[in-house]
């Protein structure tokens, strides 16, 4: 059977400065738009209206009407968002309407039917989904979503330190992190809807991250156990490790994307966001695996570590790498 990369033997770790520049464009990119949608909204992302509290209607009106109409019977200007739903030809739109303070989400969703009503006579429409979240609890799915995340990194430190060291540790939760910026970058850049599928799409990227990159820390701590290994280049045992795992890295996420794309395509606008964030996810997550996990696994040994990578120090002596 024909593998893929068997004989790979590409120099990733020698052009480890490339992909710091890179990577450092995309985070200031990535925080220069959180802080542009923070001095124009208030706000560094879309929140939607299961963090921020509301109402969600969608609305199926029986012949075509126009986005601009049905925004200027919701006030013009000083509409909520809107935005179309499904297929143009079954003329849905979903409205989310902010949860003024001291204000009833239930009025709010039945002022929303009034003004239609007002703002468009003659025009049929049903109401094919409300979703009311309050305030309070968008506020706590906030504080939650962001507990788990960081959650997760402790674990993830914790478990790499009995596991392999803390070194390795330390270098997964760099790379994990560096995934996860990038992913809400892209978010805050195209201003896109944070929803509940949004952060479930963002704590599968933090899992298939580390998962890939512990498949790769694996392969070097078995490498630099070898017989000889003290006598290498740790620089070029590393980059070797990084080889012996592309087949399964780039396979591996091939295979998620063929499927991501599918939903994408296939899957309507419900999945559609999920699927989105999950394909940013997946190839900037294969990309850290190659080049930043082992990079800052390298760089942590060199400027703090003593030893050989993958040996545990018994005596303070210059860093190898």
């Amino acid at each position: 059977m024909m593998r893929v990369f068997h004989h790979a033997d590409y120099p990733f770790i020698a052009r480890r400065n490339t992909a710091y520049v890179f990577s450092a464009v995309l985070t200031l990119v990535s925080v220069a738009a959180m802080v542009f949608n923070i001095a124009t909204t208030g706000s560094w992302m879309n929140y939607g209206v299961d963090f921020t509290g509301g109402s969600l209607i969608q609305v199926r009106f029986a012949q075509a009407v126009d986005e601009g109409e049905l925004r200027q019977a919701l006030g013009g200007a000083d509409a909520p968002p809107i935005t179309r739903f499904g297929e143009a030809d079954l003329h849905e739109f979903v409205v989310r309407a902010p949860l003024d303070e001291g204000a009833s989400i239930t009025a709010v969703a039945d002022a929303v039917e009034a003004q239609i009503t007002a703002g468009l006579p003659g025009q049929g429409f049903e109401v094919v989904r409300t979703e009311l979240v309050g305030a309070k609890v968008g506020s706590e799915l906030q504080r939650r979503a962001a507990m788990a995340i960081l959650i997760s990194f402790v674990l993830t430190l914790i478990y790499l330190a009995v596991r392999f060291e803390f070194r390795f540790g330390v270098a997964a939760v760099i790379a994990t992190a560096h995934d996860i910026v990038l992913t809400l970058g892209v978010l805050a850049l195209f201003r896109m809807e944070i929803s509940l599928s949004t952060v479930a799409a963002l704590l599968t990227i933090l899992g298939y991250s580390l998962n890939d990159t512990i498949v790769v820390f694996d392969r070097i701590r078995e490498n630099m156990h070898m017989k000889g290994a003290r006598k290498r280049d740790p620089l070029e045992l590393v980059n070797r490790s990084v080889n012996e795992t592309l087949p399964r890295t780039v396979l591996t996420g091939g295979a998620t994307l063929a499927v991501l794309t599918a939903l994408t395509v296939l899957g309507g606008p419900v999945i559609r966001d999920f699927a989105a964030v999950m394909i940013f996810g997946i190839i900037i997550g294969t990309y850290s695996s190659i080049f930043i996990g082992s990079a800052a696994l390298i760089e942590i040994q060199k400027r703090w570590g003593v030893g050989h990578i993958g040996e545990k120090p018994q005596r303070p002596e210059p860093a190898t790498v």
